[in-house]
C-alpha cells in the first residue's frame, strides 16, 4: 500500500510541478508581493523549511495539507513589525469534523502606516526644513482571506486545497484577485521521514485598471488633448516548493540517535519562485521535553535574507513564539511573534 501510495504522490507532485514550471516565465515582476511575507514565527525561525513540518492552523500559510494533524480546534495570532513603519497582523483557525476532514481559516492585514502626500505646489520651507506637504495623508494596504479544506486519503498521505481572496489599496488605485493553494504531504514510513509539495498562490493575473484616459498639454500648439491608456497585467508569486523532514533525534522513529526527553528536527525545503531563481530553506528545531523549543535556519540564493532564530514555549494547550530574521546590511532585521493554542 505505502509503494502504491508514494507512486500517486511522486505522479502527483511532478504533475504540479510540470504545470507549475511552464507558469515560471521569470517575467522579474510579480503583484501582491504582501503575499511573500512569511507570518508564522516558528516557521521563519527555521527559515520557512517548514511545508513538511506543519501540524496546526498556521498550515494555511505553507501547505494546507498539514491540517489533517489538527485533532479539534485550534487558534494563532500572529503580529511582526516590518520595514519603514509596515506592520503585519494574521490570524488562523483550523477545526476538524470526524469523518469529514479539517477546515481552516486564514486572514492577514497589511498596514503601512500613514503617508503624508506632498506635492509641488505645495513646496516650502517649514521650521527651516524644505518641504511639500499637503496636509493630507493616505493609508495604503492589503488584506487576505482564506477558507481551507484538508483530509487524509491514507494514514500516510494526505491533500489539502485554500482558496484565498486578496486585496491591495495602493489609494490611487485598489484592485483585488482571487488564487488557490494546493499542497500534499506524505509520511513516508522510513522513520519519521515525510515529503510534501506545494503549489502557493495561482491564479490569474492581477490588473489594476483596463482602460484610462490621461490629459496631456500639447505646448506646441498651445492646447489639451487626450490619450488612452490599457492597464498592463502582473502575475501574482506563484510558487512551487517541494519539501522533506525528519528527526535526527527524538523517542520514536528518528534517524539517528534515541532520546526520550528531546527532539532535533531538520527540513529542507526546494522552491521554484516565478520571479527569480531556485531558493533552498534549511532549517532546525531543538525541543526539550516538548516545552523548550529553539529555532534555527539559513535561506540559501535569497538577495537580502540569510540566517534566522527563533525560541518557542509550550505549555498545556498554550504556545508562544518568536523568530527573528536577518536581511543583510541595507535593511533592519524582522521580530515576529506568535501565540496559539489548541483542545486537542
Amino acid at each position: 500500500m505505502n509503494r502504491r501510495v508514494f507512486k500517486y504522490f511522486l505522479m502527483i507532485a511532478i504533475a504540479l510541478y510540470t504545470s507549475a514550471a511552464v507558469a515560471f516565465e521569470k517575467v522579474g515582476t510579480t503583484s501582491f508581493q504582501f503575499l511573500k511575507i512569511g507570518m508564522s514565527a516558528r516557521a521563519t525561525g527555521m527559515a520557512e523549511a517548514f511545508a513538511a513540518v506543519v501540524d496546526n492552523s498556521e498550515s494555511v500559510f505553507y501547505n494546507p495539507a498539514g491540517l489533517v494533524n489538527v485533532q479539534s480546534l485550534d487558534f494563532t495570532a500572529a503580529y511582526m513589525d516590518y520595514f519603514l513603519d509596515v506592520s503585519h497582523l494574521a490570524l488562523t483557525a483550523a477545526y476538524t469534523i470526524d469523518g469529514i476532514g479539517t477546515f481552516g481559516f486564514q486572514g492577514t492585514m497589511t498596514d503601512v502606516g500613514e503617508i503624508k502626500v506632498t506635492s509641488v505646489d505645495a513646496l516650502g520651507f517649514v521650521n527651516n526644513i524644505y518641504l511639500g506637504y499637503t496636509g493630507e495623508s493616505i493609508k495604503p494596504g492589503a488584506q487576505v482571506f482564506g477558507v481551507s479544506f484538508a483530509r487524509r486519503l491514507t494514514e500516510s498521505f494526505s491533500f489539502g486545497v485554500s482558496a484565498k481572496y486578496a486585496r491591495e489599496d495602493l489609494v490611487v488605485k485598489a484592485t483585488d484577485n482571487f488564487m488557490f493553494d494546493l499542497g500534499l504531504s506524505y509520511e513516508t514510513g522510513f522513520k519519521s521521514l515525510k515529503i510534501a509539495a506545494v503549489v502557493r498562490h495561482f491564479g490569474p493575473e492581477v490588473k489594476y485598471f483596463d482602460k484610462e484616459q490621461l490629459q496631456r498639454y500639447d505646448a506646441a500648439n498651445d492646447s489639451i488633448f487626450y490619450e488612452e491608456y490599457s492597464g498592463k497585467s502582473y502575475p501574482l508569486p506563484q510558487t512551487f516548493d517541494i519539501a522533506f523532514s525528519a528527526y535526527l533525534m527524538g523517542p520514536g522513529e528518528s534517524l539517528f540517535m534515541q532520546a526520550e526527553n528531546q527532539t532535533l528536527m531538520v527540513a529542507f525545503d526546494m522552491l521554484q519562485p516565478r520571479d527569480y531563481d531556485q531558493q533552498y530553506n534549511l532549517g532546525f528545531e531543538y525541543g526539550f521535553e516538548e516545552v523548550l523549543f529553539l529555532r534555527g535556519g539559513y535561506h540559501f540564493n535569497y538577495d537580502e535574507e540569510s540566517y534566522t532564530l527563533g525560541v518557542g514555549l509550550k505549555y498545556s494547550k498554550y504556545r508562544i513564539d518568536y523568530s527573528y530574521n536577518d536581511f543583510g546590511d541595507y535593511l533592519d532585521s524582522v521580530h515576529r511573534f506568535t501565540v496559539g493554542f489548541n483542545l486537542d
